[in-house]
């Protein structure tokens, strides 16, 4: 398979994967979310859907610098297993917060999650400094993330 194959995929996959926590999102920002009390620096609900985009696509691009790596197979599918972790709790987060509306749960798991992103970040960097760095917006993001799901947390 030849690269542009590979980056293509990863970007359709991270991409198209994100779109799975939107729906579980989508539906929930102008019922449920809209009467939450939110504190006064609660981004607007417009920005979330191009951050998290653009969030997806460094991730696929992230992802695609370690699947064309001619890194040790072991090392690079323990990697691979950590990324896909990681993605797994993102997409479950949002389910546990807008479809489930457990915000205290929703908060356990982003701890969980942000640890998992770490441990990715940590992985991606023995193999390719750059797929690393990638992913610190997104780290920051979630960190972002966790500290207004705790506040939302306890304002409700």
């Amino acid at each position: 398979m030849n690269n542009t194959t590979k980056l293509s995929i990863s970007i359709v996959l991270t991409v198209g994967l994100g779109f799975l926590g939107g729906i579980f999102t989508a539906t929930e920002i102008p019922g449920w979310f809209l009467h939450l009390n939110k504190p006064l620096w609660n981004p607007p609900n417009w920005l979330f859907a191009p951050v998290w985009i653009t969030l997806y696509l460094l991730m696929g691009i992230s992802f695609y610098l370690i699947w064309k790596t001619k890194a040790e197979q072991d090392k690079k599918q323990w990697t691979i297993i950590i990324f896909i972790v990681q993605f797994a709790l993102n997409t479950l987060w949002s389910f546990i917060f807008f479809k489930q509306h457990q915000t205290g749960w929703a908060f356990v798991e982003i701890v969980v999650m942000w640890l998992a992103i770490l441990c990715t970040i940590i992985a991606f960097s023995r193999i390719h400094k750059t797929a690393a760095w990638l992913l610190v917006p997104y780290i920051s993001w979630v960190s972002f993330a966790a500290i207004l799901n705790y506040t939302i947390w306890r304002m409700n």
